[in-house]
C-alpha cells in the first residue's frame, strides 16, 4: 500500500497535512507499526500518543522507566486507582512499565485465533514474525548472575515436584524455566528504543506526542479524520488508513466515542451510531492472580540484600508452567511466579524484603467488558474485569488448583530453609470470598474488538484486523485477540503487530 503520493507534497511539520496512514496509540504495537510501515520511502506515517514521547536520547528519559529493576507508576493513564485499570501512557507503552517478561503461549492458543482469523495465525505462520520480535527487542534468556537465592531455590524446588526444565520463549509445555527478557544490565530496553531509534529519522514518519485523541470522524462506512487535542488546541489528522492501536482498553474506547460498538450503548452516551457492533468493549479477559506471602528468613533478608547492594535484585526471574486438573494434555493453564525482592506496593525497612509466591490463571472462562462513563474522552473508562464470574467456577476450580501447587513448592527441601508460610488454614482451602478479596492481576488484558469469521455477530475486526463494515480503519493490538495466551501478552502484542504490518505491506516472512 504506497500512496502516488510524495513526501514533497506535503509539510512534515504540518500536523493536519495528511497522511497516508495515522497510527492511534505509540505503545508496544503502536511502535512496530511505525517502524514497520514507515520503512517504505513513498508511504507517509503519522504515529500518535497521548503520554510523552521522552525522544532518541535515552538520558532524557526518566530514571524509573529506564530501571528494570522496579514496575514505575508515574507515565500511566490513572494514578491511585484499581490494580486491573494500571495502563501505560507513554511513547512505548507497556514496555516502559512492565516486568520485561517475554513468554510464549500454547498451541491451543494459536487454533483458537486460527479459527477465528485464518491460517496467519497458526503457529507455523507467526513464527517467523516471531523470531523477528525477539531480534528487534533484543530479548535474551535471564543472565545467571541474575537469579538470587531465591529464584534458584524455586528452581530447585521445581524440579525436585518434577518439573522439567522448558523453553518459555516458544510453545514447549509444562514445565519451569526463566522468561525471555529486555533488561539490559539493569536498562528497560523498550519498544520505543527498539523500534524506532532508526525510524525517528525518516522524513516520512511523524512521531506526535503528548496528543488526546477524543474520536475518529466515521460516515458513510468510511473514516473521514480523527479528532485530537494537541495542547489544548482541537486538530483533525486526516488520512487514507486509520491504524487503531490502544490497548484492550483504549481501542474500543475510541472504537465507542466514535460511533462504533453497541447500539444500546452508544444511545445511552448521547452518541449517534454509525455501526452496531455488539463485540466492542466486550469479551474482555485478563488474567487474575493469587499472591501467598511468606515470612523470609535472615539467610534469604542477607542474601537479597547482598544482590540489591550489587544491583542484580530482580524480583521475579523464574516461573513454573503447571497444568490443573482441567487442563488439556501438553499444556497448561497456570503460572506459578515466586517473588522476593522489594514490594511492589509500599514499602520496608533496609534489610528487610518481601517474598511469596503467586498463583496467575492463564486461561480464564469469565469475561468482563469495557464501557464508556459519558462521550467526553477525558472521563474514566467503566471496565470490569469481572474476575470469577463464569457461571460454572472453573476459574477458581484452576486458581485453587495453582495454589496447591504453591504450598507443594513451599514445602520442598530448597525453599522451606528461605522462608516460612505464613500461618493459618492452607491457601488452596480459602472461602470464595477470600480468594476474591485477595486477587490481583497479570495486567495482559485482551478481547476488546476481537476477530472473527463473517458470520461471528460477535466479532469486531477480520483476521487482518480490518474493522467490520469501515473500509479504511484497522485494530493492531491485544484487543483483537479473541482469546488470551497462556503467556504473558508483550511478545504477542510485537508479534501480531509484525504480522499485520506484513499483511498491510504485503510482506511475508519465512
Amino acid at each position: 500500500m504506497t500512496s502516488t503520493r510524495t513526501q514533497t507534497q506535503r509539510s512534515k511539520d504540518a500536523l493536519t497535512s495528511g497522511y497516508d496512514v495515522v497510527i492511534v496509540g505509540g505503545g508496544v504495537a503502536g511502535c512496530v507499526l511505525a517502524s514497520r510501515l514507515s520503512e517504505d520511502e513513498g508511504r507517509t506515517v503519522c504515529l500518535v500518543e497521548a503520554g510523552p514521547d521522552y525522544g532518541p536520547d535515552r538520558r532524557a528519559w526518566p530514571r524509573q522507566l529506564l530501571d528494570a529493576h522496579a514496575l514505575s507508576r508515574n507515565d500511566v493513564w490513572e494514578r491511585r486507582t484499581d490494580i486491573h485499570r494500571i495502563r501505560a501512557r507513554v511513547l512505548g507503552g507497556s514496555s516502559c512499565i512492565n516486568g520485561c517478561w517475554h513468554t510464549w503461549g500454547a498451541i491451543p492458543d494459536h487454533e483458537d485465533w486460527e479459527r477465528a482469523g485464518g491460517s496467519h495465525w497458526s503457529a507455523a505462520a507467526m513464527e517467523p514474525y516471531r523470531r523477528r520480535a525477539v531480534e528487534q527487542m533484543r530479548l535474551r534468556t535471564v543472565p545467571d548472575q541474575e537469579l538470587s537465592a531465591w529464584a534458584r531455590a524455586a528452581l530447585d524446588g521445581a524440579r525436585e515436584l518434577g518439573y522439567a526444565t522448558v523453553d518459555m520463549g516458544t510453545s514447549g509445555g509444562p514445565g519451569c524455566g526463566t522468561p525471555l527478557i529486555n533488561a539490559l544490565d539493569g536498562l528497560r530496553w523498550n519498544a520505543a528504543f527498539a523500534y524506532l531509534e532508526l525510524a525517528r529519522d525518516r522524513p516520512n514518519l511523524t512521531i506526535q506526542g503528548e496528543t488526546r485523541v477524543d474520536r475518529l470522524r466515521v460516515r458513510n462506512g468510511r473514516v473521514r479524520g480523527v479528532e485530537v487535542v494537541v495542547k489544548g488546541k482541537p486538530e483533525t489528522l486526516v488520512a487514507d488508513t486509520y491504524l487503531v492501536a490502544c490497548g484492550a482498553f483504549g481501542s474500543p474506547a475510541l472504537l465507542l466515542r466514535s460511533g462504533l460498538g453497541p447500539a444500546s450503548h452508544l444511545e445511552e452516551m448521547r452518541i449517534r451510531p454509525e455501526i452496531d457492533l455488539p463485540g466492542v468493549g466486550a469479551n474482555l479477559t485478563d488474567q487474575p492472580s493469587v499472591f501467598v506471602p511468606m515470612t523470609p528468613t535472615a539467610e534469604l533478608n542477607a542474601a537479597l540484600a547482598v544482590k540489591e547492594e550489587a544491583g542484580e535484585l530482580y524480583v521475579n526471574r523464574m516461573l513454573i508452567r503447571a497444568a490443573s486438573e482441567a487442563c488439556p494434555p501438553d499444556s497448561w493453564d497456570l503460572h506459578i511466579v515466586p517473588s522476593a525482592g522489594n514490594p511492589l506496593f509500599g514499602s520496608l525497612p533496609p534489610g528487610q524484603y518481601e517474598a511469596g509466591i503467586s498463583a496467575l490463571l492463564m486461561k480464564p472462562a469469565s469475561r468482563g467488558q469495557v464501557r464508556l462513563r459519558s462521550a467526553d474522552p477525558t472521563e474514566p473508562l467503566d471496565i470490569d474485569p469481572a474476575f470469577l464470574t463464569d457461571p460454572d467456577g472453573r476459574d477458581e476450580a484452576v486458581l485453587r488448583s495453582g495454589l496447591a501447587v504453591i504450598e507443594r513448592l513451599a514445602a520442598t527441601t530448597a525453599f522451606k530453609r528461605l522462608a516460612a508460610p505464613i500461618k493459618g488454614h492452607p491457601s488452596s482451602e480459602l472461602s470464595g470470598t477470600e480468594m476474591r478479596a485477595r486477587l490481583g492481576t497479570y495486567w495482559h488484558p485482551v478481547g476488546t474488538c476481537a476477530m472473527g469469521r463473517s458470520k461471528d455477530p460477535s466479532a469486531v475486526v477480520d483476521g487482518e484486523g480490518r474493522v467490520r463494515g469501515v473500509d479504511n480503519l484497522l485494530v493492531a493490538d491485544a484487543s483483537i485477540l479473541p482469546t488470551v495466551p497462556a503467556a504473558n501478552t508483550q511478545l504477542v502484542v510485537l508479534t501480531l503487530a509484525e504480522l499485520l504490518a506484513g499483511k498491510m505491506t504485503e510482506t511475508t516472512l519465512r
